[in-house]
């Protein structure tokens, strides 16, 4: 697609994926909508410090609220859904705010989207939804399983955006992008929380080393959510995103503590083990449907992604808390 001109939204523009997809679009030729959440510091979170934040207008609200949605989708004609609920460890703790912000949200953007006739809507799902693999590699017709109320929420969230395609005919794409990993990530994310340990010591406190991911650098993350705004052949598609790939969690820290150059120290901590039968034990994507129908492909290898991340957390350390779990 050409997306010089076009009129698009991104919900949840403030947040990591989000603004770095915001800020893609504009550098293309997009006109940018941004959705982000009220605060009443008034900031809008990664948006404030966008070197595009001239260029891109910013509508506050919450998904929560239709009204807010009404206003924001107004006027648009490609609308990317990303504004969520993601921590995992907090939805133990608050399951009822998941399912308001990732399904009753979804729902809202969905009506508004149909309401007011926009070409396409592109909605965020994650690779959580599958559970731990009962085959690898992962395709989209992999069964779902909400392993923790925050998945329950996103498989809950695919479904209506299903059902909106089937019975009102709206044009949707979802996006279902394994684990994603970056500059601008918080610290409720393995890698930051990996790397902003490192950063200030020799002892890392992880919870269980053995799962697997399929990580994921940004910038190819928001290449395929482009891309999946453009392909017409993606419309009524669940499309992966992933690097085929896999990593274990301890794995993954010895890699960053090399790249550091820094012999550590890894630390069980209870506090970051999850309740038993929640843990996802293993994903690793198979991502044909998106090489076929989109022609993505990841560029960005896990060991030049990390360094780039790596780099990131040291310029921005003040930004997390290395010594606290962040739910």
């Amino acid at each position: 697609m050409n997306w010089v001109g076009k009129k698009v939204l991104v919900t949840g523009a403030g947040g990591f994926i989000g603004s770095h997809l915001a800020e893609s679009l504009v550098e293309r030729g997009a006109t940018v909508r941004a959705l982000v959440r009220y605060r009443s510091s008034g900031s809008w979170g990664w948006l404030d410090r966008s070197r595009h934040k001239e260029e891109i207008q910013v509508v506050v609200g919450d998904v929560c609220d239709r009204e807010s949605v009404m206003k924001a989708v107004d006027g648009v004609e490609v609308v990317f859904h990303l504004a969520a609920l993601i921590a995992i460890p907090y939805s133990y703790e608050a399951p009822l705010s998941y399912l308001r912000t990732n399904v009753e949200g979804t729902l809202n953007v969905l009506q508004a989207s149909r309401d007011l006739d926009v070409e396409r809507m592109i909605h965020t799902s994650t690779s959580e939804v599958y559970g731990t693999a009962q085959s690898v590699p992962i395709s989209e017709s992999h069964p779902l399983q909400g392993q923790s109320p925050y998945s329950a929420s996103k498989i809950a969230a695919d479904k209506i955006v299903e059902a909106y395609h089937l019975s009102y005919g709206l044009p949707v794409v979802t996006v279902r992008p394994f684990n994603t990993y970056g500059p601008r990530q918080s610290a409720r994310a393995i890698v930051p929380t990996i790397v902003s340990q490192c950063l200030i010591g020799n002892r890392v406190r992880l919870g269980s080393l053995s799962p697997t991911r399929d990580l994921n650098y940004v910038s190819d993350t928001v290449e395929g959510f482009i891309l999946a705004g453009g392909s017409p052949e993606a419309i009524g598609r669940t499309i992966n995103l992933g690097s085929g790939r896999e990593i274990s969690i301890g794995d993954l820290a010895k890699t960053v503590s090399g790249l550091l150059n820094r012999s550590i120290l890894i630390e069980g901590d209870e506090e970051r083990i999850r309740p038993k039968g929640s843990e996802v034990d293993r994903l690793l994507a198979d991502s044909t449907t998106a090489h076929r129908i989109l022609g993505w492909k990841p560029s960005v290898s896990l060991e030049a992604g990390l360094n780039l991340t790596v780099d990131w957390i040291q310029e921005h350390l003040n930004e997390y808390r290395p010594g606290v779990y962040v739910l």
